[in-house]
């Protein structure tokens, strides 16, 4: 397995990544706005979303003194179809 999946599939196994994952997929969000549904500090999101972006799970663009962060699900089509490739599954199965 590449570093790169293994990146994708370890940001993917914490709740609380899967949950700004899914708060993303309805759209852009700062930091703060993130923060509004989660009972942890900022530093804390922070950290979750910098694991997602180096997972390439997330883009961020900066304006200003916000940092706004963008869902990217074409890391983990990538990912997964590559494992599939690599286990050599039938995508005709799914």
């Amino acid at each position: 397995m590449d570093d790169d999946c293994c990146q994708v599939f370890l940001a993917l196994g914490d709740r609380s990544r899967l949950r700004i994952l899914e708060l993303l997929r309805e759209g852009e969000l700062c930091v703060c706005e993130i923060c509004e549904h989660f009972e942890m500090t900022q530093p804390s999101v922070s950290h979750h979303l910098d694991i997602l972006k180096r997972a390439g799970l997330v883009t961020r663009d900066k304006r200003g003194r916000q940092v706004y962060y963008r869902f990217n699900g074409d890391a983990i089509i990538t990912c997964c179809c590559k494992q599939m490739r690599l286990l050599d599954i039938d995508l005709k199965r799914c």
